[in-house]
Order: structure tokens, then sequence, then C-alpha cells
């Protein structure tokens, strides 16, 4: 993690420098900031425009060493939503008490407050209700597993469904292991409940509220659907030569939007090393922020499947396919979901990888 922590006296920077130590040899990335005129290299701008800076160039983690109320007027312009906000945490000059201000679940707050705690041998205070009543929530469950969410309305209603004791309801496009943890049950992808692995209708009603580890925006199983989007997708590319980034992109968009996926359930796009140095192509991954990747002909070859000749294609590049081939062969030999379809001289193709979802 990249934090910034700040602290306001004497004793502070002491419980600073003892923290920022401990959490560089767990090798995290630290700087301590001080603000007060009897401390050394004060920092000149007041503490609200500290704070907005480490929001604003994507700190992980911020911490005041101090009250609560600076941490929370200093903050308060900047904080944005659960998705976006970096954990935050106060503790006090004393390191008696280590506090998850902000983003306790998706920026990790909680979990950091009690690594803090621990180096500190303070006590950490978390005050999120699915924690203080150790029940399953599901903001944490696709952090774990390095899955997007969406619907936080929805992934809401969950967890107010689960403090009141009701059950919800989990469906997986995905194989999962673990046991699944108490609240949840387990249904098909129409929201019926299932008792042995088949469904089963009189199992019990289909719950209001449930979770769907999905790659689709479609899949709704439950009136309140919570979306946790694995990036196990590839998007398989070719192009003519040359082809301005604008028509790349909107063929990508158009790609995703016909199969119904998600961009966040993609983790690369792939081509033909022969498309290596394409620049709508790196436009496209490095706006999206994606991995690019790209085989050999002979690499491509190997490929098993059916796959959508072409003789142009073939001609050109020596393969009879580039598009389909190299999604599959990105995606660890997955499936292929979605064949090459072409609009304006781009080509576009979707394989989805084998994933594994973990209950802890």
């Amino acid at each position: 993690m990249n934090i910034s922590i700040i602290c306001f006296s004497m004793t502070g920077l002491e419980t600073g420098e003892k923290l920022q130590k401990a959490l560089k040899t767990e090798g995290e990335q630290v700087t301590l900031a001080k603000k007060s005129r009897y401390l050394p290299d004060s920092v000149s701008i007041s503490t609200s425009q500290w704070a907005g800076e480490q929001f604003r160039t994507g700190k992980d983690g911020v911490i005041f060493i101090g009250a609560c109320g600076i941490a929370v007027r200093s903050i308060a312009p900047y904080i944005a939503g659960k998705k976006t906000d970096p954990a935050v945490l106060v503790i006090d000059e004393c390191g008696q008490f280590v506090i998850s201000l902000l983003s306790g679940h998706l920026g990790g707050a909680n979990e950091l407050a009690v690594r803090c705690a621990g180096y500190l041998h303070a006590t950490p205070v978390v005050t999120t209700a699915t924690d203080l009543h150790s029940r399953f929530a599901v903001d944490v469950f696709a952090k774990k597993n390095g899955c997007a969410i969406f619907h936080m309305k929805a992934a809401k209603e969950a967890s107010a469904a689960l403090l009141a004791g009701e059950k919800i309801g989990f469906y997986s496009e995905f194989p999962w292991e673990g046991d699944l943890p108490d609240g949840l049950m387990l249904c098909g992808k129409d929201g019926i409940p299932s008792v042995t692995g088949q469904m089963d209708e009189s199992a019990g009603e289909v719950p209001e509220t449930g979770i769907a580890v999905t790659l689709h925006r479609g899949c709704l199983p439950f009136s309140n659907t919570v979306h946790v989007v694995p990036p196990v997708a590839v998007l398989g590319m070719g192009c003519r030569k040359g082809k301005d980034a604008a028509s790349i992109q909107s063929a990508a968009i158009e790609c995703l939007q016909e199969a119904d996926l998600y961009k966040e359930a993609l983790h690369s796009i792939a081509s033909i090393d022969l498309k290596k140095e394409e620049p709508g192509l790196l436009s496209l991954a490095e706006s999206w922020h994606l991995l690019f990747e790209t085989f050999t002909e002979e690499e491509l070859k190997t490929v098993k499947g059916e796959f959508t000749p072409s003789k142009f294609v073939k001609k050109i590049t020596g393969v009879d396919n580039v598009c389909e081939r190299s999604a599959v062969l990105a995606s660890g030999q997955g499936t292929l979901i979605r064949k090459k379809t072409g609009r304006d001289g781009v080509t576009t193709a979707l394989a989805a990888g084998n994933r594994r979802i973990r209950f802890e």
C-alpha cells in the first residue's frame, strides 16, 4: 500500500515514526508529514489541502495521528464514494486507539486498522456492523477475490438482510471453494434455491436479495442483485494497419455491449505480435488500464479449438484467425464466449478464463 501519515505534536511524531517503521518493514510505501510550528519541516499548506493532495494522488491509505475532528473536517470535501475513497484511519497521539474512519471494507481501512493496532499494541476500533456481528460482507468478499462490485444499493440491502437474520441468495457462474458463509443460500441463475446442487423449487422461496458472481450485466437472479465481477475475460482484437484509436475503441465497446459483459470483466487485450506497436490497440489498452498481450504466429497456431477461418487473415499473418485464438490463449486456454465479428476494419472476440471464487 501507498500510505501517508500526518501528525500534529511531538508525541504524535513519536507514534508516527514507530508506525512508519513497522509499515515499511512490511513492504509498504509510507511518508510521514508534520503539521505544527513546534516540529521541524512542518508542511506549509493547511491540513485540508494536504488531505486533498493525498486523495487526488491516489494514496491507498491516509492516517491522521491526532483528534478525529481534525481528520473529519480535513477529508470532508474530498469524499467521493466507497469504490474510490482511500482507507482513512485516526490514531490518538499516544497510540492507544486506532480508528477505522473511512472506507472500512473496499478501501481496506478495517484491515489496516487491525494491522496498525498490532504494531502499536493499541486497541483497534472498527464500527461496521457486519464486522461487529461477524456477518458475511459482500464488499470484503469481492475485494479478497480481486473482483469489482456493482449495484451498491443492493449490497446495502444484502448487509441489512444478513444483520436482520435473513438469508440472501448466492449464484456464481464460476466454481467456488470453501464453506458457504452463514446466511447465504445457494441458488441457480433464476434465483431458485438449491439443496444438493440441483434446483429444488420446494427448497424455499426465491430470495429477494442476493449475490451473483458474474461477467454479465443482465444476470439478475434476484430482485436486488449485487454483482461481483472477476477480471477473467480477454478481448481478442485484430485491425487494419494504422486504424484510428476511436474506431478501435468503438468496436471494443460494441463487442462488450453485444456480449452483455462488464468492461471490468476484462483483464487484458490480445492480438498477434505483428500488432504489438499498433497505436490504436496500445491506446485502448492504456485508456482502459489493461495489459496488452501479443503472440507469435506459431503460438497462435497451437491453440486448440474451432475458430472462424479467414483466408485473407492467413495470407497477411500466417494464421487463419487472430482475435479468437489470441483471446483463448491469453485467457489460459479458456472458453471462447463470443466469436469473431468485424466492424469497419476491426475484428473482436471474447474468451473467459477459468477462475475459482474462494470463501475464507
